[in-house]
């Protein structure tokens, strides 16, 4: 069941065949019901015990669980043209079951991980795998210091998260010569350290990064004074506009869905460094400035600053950039598939040791659950026996259709609309294709079907 998802750890290596056998029958396990607890994935106390096993395992590592998994993202990775390393930090609470060693989030009573991923896609927004995960948490005597935190050299920082990611970003383009590799990130990694990263590195990966700090120019202001230097934010204002967009916001619980009517300009432009590491020289790059206008005005309205690596010669090559931020939101997505679709902040185990590992499995799971979202707008007409096991889809299109089965299997698309209607898809001519949320609930009710159609079906 699960067909493929055990391809992901196609050459895991934990020193023993034994429990090299177990992380891939714990895996396809806890895949064919994304929302279900350890105990009701695994088939009975058994099976159960021989997981928590696992998981307690000292040659159990996150690390060597995702490995065959990364190793797989970057195989398609180099079949890319262009692949977009998008890095996000999310939190995972566990506070109300938390770990024996379990430290703190954000305050005293708040406990659990942060998760920084490194997830691959394609400008299409096709999810390829995660190439790396950091998680980190803090101790009760940091809590609260982040002022003091600020004098410190990067690598002593939590900050540095983002230039490790971008690190390898560039690491991939190393290995990837034929491959555009573009590092996205939000306001977090607006990092002046990136940035002289991005000049000094052998092999740098392109970025596009959402501005926090409206920097400086080394040129003043004449209007300001002489110890007044030009904004970034005011130069690129002043710059011709390039052209014009409206995109469709969707509703958000701050915002009613609308149509925004976008201005959209761009500049190449040097940098001076923060005024206390004046030492370091300037840097250069390109900036986007993409502005909503006749916005509502109530703190919502689009109001971008990126900053880039990518060419802004043209206005399709601007256009570019804009999308490949947009495409950041493809790792929310995939957050919360994590969170809401594998249920991953109610699992209860003893050791943060074993959460790790047990959260290294989901990784994976709710990986392809957003890569099949995507894989079906993108490839609608691959047949749909290249990701799906024969009593998966055939178990699903006799209960769903009622009809005989096709003399061969149907393509991606017509069989998504099936699984996803299992999870409460209306598949209405007006509806968009099936988002993730109804997708892990029909693999839940499709792996039932199948095991049904192995025992007692044509199969069986």
């Amino acid at each position: 069941m699960c067909h493929g998802i055990c391809h992901e750890l196609q050459g895991i290596d934990l020193g023993d065949k034994r429990l090299n056998q177990r992380s891939k029958g714990i895996l396809q396990k806890l895949a064919a019901d994304p929302q279900a607890s350890i105990n009701a994935a695994c088939n009975g106390w058994n099976e159960t015990i021989a997981a928590y096993r696992f998981f307690d395992n000292p040659a159990v590592t996150p690390q060597r669980i995702l490995e065959p998994h990364i190793e797989a993202t970057k195989q398609r990775i180099s079949q890319e043209p262009v692949a977009l390393i998008v890095q996000d930090t999310t939190e995972l609470d566990f506070s109300t079951h938390p770990p024996a060693d379990a430290k703190h989030l954000n305050t005293q009573n708040r406990l659990g991980l942060y998760d920084h991923t490194h997830l691959a896609v394609t400008p299409q927004r096709l999810p390829l795998g995660i190439v790396g995960v950091e998680e980190f948490d803090r101790t009760p005597e940091s809590l609260g210091k982040t002022r003091e935190r600020k004098s410190l050299p990067i690598e002593q920082k939590e900050s540095y998260r983002w230039l490790s990611g971008y690190r390898l970003a560039s690491h991939l383009a190393a290995e990837n010569p034929n491959t555009q590799i573009v590092n996205i990130a939000d306001c977090e990694a607006d990092i002046y350290d990136i940035f002289l990263e991005a000049e000094q590195h052998p092999t740098p990966a392109h970025f596009v990064i959402r501005a926090k700090e409206n920097r400086s120019t080394p040129q003043r202001d004449p209007d300001s004074g002489p110890a007044a230097y030009c904004k970034v934010r005011d130069e690129v204002c002043a710059s011709p506009l390039r052209t014009t967009r409206t995109i469709a916001l969707p509703q958000t619980p701050r915002r009613e869905a609308r149509h925004a009517e976008l201005e959209i300009r761009a500049l190449r432009i040097t940098v001076k460094p923060p005024h206390t590491r004046s030492s370091l020289p300037t840097v250069t790059y390109n900036v986007v400035l993409v502005e909503e206008v006749n916005g509502p005005r109530d703190e919502t309205d689009v109001s971008w600053l990126l900053l880039t690596t990518l060419p802004i010669d043209s206005v399709d090559a601007i256009l570019r950039v804009i999308d490949n931020y947009v495409s950041r939101w493809t790792i929310e997505i995939y957050f919360r598939t994590l969170k809401t679709g594998c249920r991953v902040e109610d699992i209860q185990l003893e050791t943060l040791q074993r959460l790790r590992n047990c959260l290294a499995l989901y990784r994976i799971i709710a990986w392809r659950v957003l890569w099949l979202t995507y894989l079906n707008r993108e490839c609608p007409g691959l047949p749909c026996s290249v990701v799906f096991a024969e009593c998966e889809w055939k178990s699903v299109w006799r209960v769903s259709t009622k009809q005989k089965l096709p003399p061969t299997p149907p393509p991606l698309s017509e069989f998504m609309d099936l699984l996803a209607q299992l999870g409460g898809y209306n598949n209405r001519q007006s509806d968009s294709p099936p988002g993730p949320q109804t997708i892990w609930t029909g693999i839940r009710r499709m792996t039932d079907f199948a095991i049904a159609w192995l025992n007692f079906g044509p199969s069986g």
